[in-house]
């Protein structure tokens, strides 16, 4: 069976966008034409079919580009900014809130007293130049003091964390898939999101509590099975 030119052009481009090839800019629909000696009907065919599939997004009067997406694997205590490093994508965050405050619910998540002192973080992720998650985390204010003055904006939390001394080295996560609510959806430009609730540990302390919303459409969540 003949496969159609369209569907060749689809599965190269898909093959290069793994590859990072297009890390930096997609190419122009007139590019790809001569790129591939086909007609632009063939090369729209293809492209359609990647937006379709939200590998790639076009919008009127400006050229296709590659849609972020970060890939992480379950079962090990990730951070998010080594993730989207890893997937190829830049790096930053916009620090909304940086503070100490007390919150009772939030004590109590982490075995403390409702009244204890918490360094509370609230950041805008973005790979690339588009924002990927709303992230908020608590630690006691006893061992999260280094994040108040540290450069947020484009260090991890857990990479300040480890430069006092504190290593996180246990973690647990609810995930489920949720609509945002208005305010957060306008942030994030997407209408769901996945909620992610952890509680991680150090040498068997309660010590952060974390609540991240990542876009739905942009974070995928593997687990490996088997010997």
């Amino acid at each position: 069976m003949t496969v159609p030119k369209w569907r060749r052009v689809q599965d190269d481009l898909v093959r290069r966008m793994r590859a990072g090839e297009f890390a930096q800019h997609f190419p122009s629909e007139v590019a790809l034409v001569d790129e591939y000696l086909v007609s632009r009907t063939t090369i729209r065919r293809a492209l359609l079919r990647l937006r379709a599939e939200g590998v790639v997004t076009a919008e009127r009067g400006r050229r296709p580009r590659v849609r972020v997406a970060v890939e992480q694997p379950l079962g090990t205590l990730y951070s998010l900014h080594t993730s989207i490093s890893t997937a190829g994508h830049a790096q930053r965050s916009v620090v909304r809130r940086l503070e100490i405050q007390t919150d009772g619910v939030i004590a109590d998540h982490l075995g403390l007293d409702g009244s204890t002192p918490l360094v509370h973080v609230e950041r805008l992720r973005f790979a690339g130049d588009d924002p990927l998650a709303i992230d908020r985390v608590w630690l006691p204010a006893d061992h999260g003091r280094p994040l108040l003055t540290a450069d947020l904006t484009s260090t991890g939390v857990y990479a300040v964390l480890d430069q006092s001394g504190l290593r996180l080295d246990r973690a647990t996560e609810s995930i489920r898939a949720i609509e945002l609510p208005a305010a957060d959806r306008a942030v994030l430009t997407c209408p769901v999101a996945l909620s992610i609730h952890r509680l991680s540990h150090a040498r068997g302390v309660p010590m952060e509590w974390r609540h991240t919303l990542v876009r739905g459409d942009r974070f995928t969540l593997t687990a490996a099975f088997g010997p």
